[in-house]
C-alpha cells in the first residue's frame, strides 16, 4: 500500500501540473471502489479551479474553487491505485475507473483491487469521517519526542505496530516503521511505555529522516505503486532491515530476523536493537 512518502511524491508530482488549472469535468466508469463513487462527479467538477494540492496522511486533497460549489476532492490510492497523466484520447484499460479532465491532458485513476477512494466533500460540510479520525503528521511540528513519550505512557503494546496506528500518527507504514526503529536502535518488540524519553529523542528524528530519505528516493515500489509519470520509487533498495531476513546486518554483521506483528512482517537486528 502506498504510504506517506509515496503519497507525498505523488502530491509533489501533481502540484505543478494541476494547481491553478481548471477542470473540464470527470468520467466515472465504476459505481464504487472501497466506497461508492459520486455519480455526479463530472458535473460537480466542471469549471472548478484546483486551488491547492494537499496531503493528509495517505489522502490526496485537491481543493477546488469557482465551480457550482467549492469543495475538496479526496483521493486515497488504496492497496494498488495510481494516478497518471494520459492524452485525452487514450483509451481506458480494465482498471481505469476515474478520469479527471483538463485541457490537453487527463489525470487517470487506476485501481486493480478497488480499495481506493474518490470522494467529493463540499467546503461547508464538517470534516469527512475518513479524515477526522487521523492522528498527527510525523513531518509536522507537533510530532516531537515529548509528544510521543506522553502519548505512549499507557500503551503497553509493542512500539512498531503503534507507530503504524493512523489514529495516533499517520503514514508510517510497515517499511518505514521497521527502518526508523533500526536507525534509532530500538527493538520493534519493546513495549511503547517502556521506552524512555531519551530514546524517543532518537526515534522521532529517525522517523523524520527515514520519511525524508524515502521521499527523496521517490518512495518504495515493492508492488504496484508508480508515480504519476510512470516512474518507480527506489527507497527499498536502501533498506537496512526491511525484507532482509537472514541477511547480515549492514551495521554489525549480525543476522536480520523476521517476526509477525499484527499480521505484518517486522524486520530487525537483535544485536543492534534492544
Amino acid at each position: 500500500m502506498p504510504e506517506l512518502p509515496e503519497v507525498e511524491v505523488c502530491r509533489r508530482g501533481l502540484q505543478p501540473e494541476v494547481e491553478g488549472r481548471t477542470l473540464l469535468g470527470a468520467v466515472v466508469r465504476a459505481p464504487r471502489l472501497r466506497l461508492p463513487l459520486p455519480a455526479a462527479l463530472g458535473e460537480t467538477l466542471a469549471g472548478q479551479r484546483v486551488a491547492a494540492v494537499r496531503r493528509r496522511g495517505k489522502y490526496l486533497l485537491l481543493d477546488c474553487r469557482g465551480g457550482g460549489e467549492d469543495g475538496c476532492l479526496i483521493i486515497h490510492l488504496g492497496m494498488s491505485g495510481n494516478l497518471r497523466f494520459v492524452p485525452p484520447d487514450a483509451p481506458p484499460g480494465k482498471h481505469d475507473h476515474v478520469d479527471l479532465l483538463f485541457a490537453g491532458q487527463t489525470l487517470r485513476f487506476a485501481d486493480p483491487r478497488r480499495f481506493g477512494v474518490v470522494l467529493w466533500q463540499a467546503a461547508e460540510a464538517p470534516p469527512h469521517p475518513l479524515l477526522a479520525v487521523l492522528g498527527i503528521e510525523p513531518l509536522g511540528d507537533e510530532f516531537t519526542a515529548d509528544w510521543l513519550f506522553a502519548a505512549t505512557r499507557r500503551r503497553a503494546g509493542p512500539i512498531k505496530p503503534l507507530l503504524m496506528d493512523s489514529h495516533l500518527v499517520v503514514g508510517i507504514g510497515n517499511i518505514y516503521a521497521s527502518e526508523s526503529l533500526f536507525r534509532a536502535g530500538i527493538s520493534p518488540l519493546r513495549a511503547a511505555n517502556r521506552i524512555s524519553r531519551e530514546r524517543y529523542k532518537r526515534l522521532v528524528p529517525a522517523i523524520r529522516q527515514t520519511l525524508a530519505d524515502a521521499i527523496a528516493a521517490g518512495g518504495s515500489s515493492i508492488r504496484d505503486y508508480v508515480h504519476s509519470d510512470g516512474g518507480a520509487g527506489c527507497f527499498q533498495v536502501e533498506c537496512a532491515v526491511y525484507d532482509r531476513a537472514g541477511a547480515p546486518c549492514r551495521r554489525c554483521a549480525g543476522v536480520v530476523r523476521q517476526v509477525r506483528q499484527g499480521g505484518r512482517s517486522t524486520f530487525y537486528c537483535p544485536a543492534c536493537q534492544h
